[in-house]
């Protein structure tokens, strides 16, 4: 127990020095993206390529709407297929989203892209999309 007790004491230092968007992302996103965002091949598709989703026309938006509304179906990422569905995350607050999406894409996709606004996440709140619509809506990513 004596052993224990510094070894929890670091990890809480640790997650006070968290961003609110890691902290979101670890709550949230990490049990399927992994700690790296690497995805599980098969599974779970990476994050790191969303720095040219989100670059894309239309990508800042359809970013935002697969945290508000989820996905389901037929996901090509890299080359690779992934069929699942992901939960959608509208409990999280206007402002929590763009943080999410923006510890997402400095981390994981390493963009240079203008961060995400919280006023963009309202806009995209105010459509009720279902998570196949969202899959639709997917801008061509080179």
């Amino acid at each position: 127990m004596k052993r224990l007790l510094p070894a929890l004491l670091f990890l809480g230092l640790l997650a006070l020095g968290q961003s609110p968007g890691a902290k979101l992302y670890s709550a949230n996103c990490q049990s399927c993206h992994q700690a790296t965002g690497q995805g599980i091949p098969g599974a779970f598709p990476p994050l790191t390529h969303l720095d040219k989703v989100v670059q894309a026309k239309g990508g800042r938006e359809y970013l935002i709407r697969v945290v508000l509304y989820g996905l389901q179906g037929s996901l090509t990422v890299e080359g690779k297929t992934y069929n699942g569905v992901m939960p959608p995350f509208r409990q999280l607050k206007d402002q929590e989203v763009a943080d999410l999406l923006n510890h997402i894409l400095t981390t994981f996709a390493k963009s240079k892209a203008k961060p995400i606004s919280a006023e963009e996440v309202k806009a995209q709140r105010a459509r009720a999309l279902s998570p196949q619509e969202v899959l639709k809506s997917r801008p061509p990513v080179k």
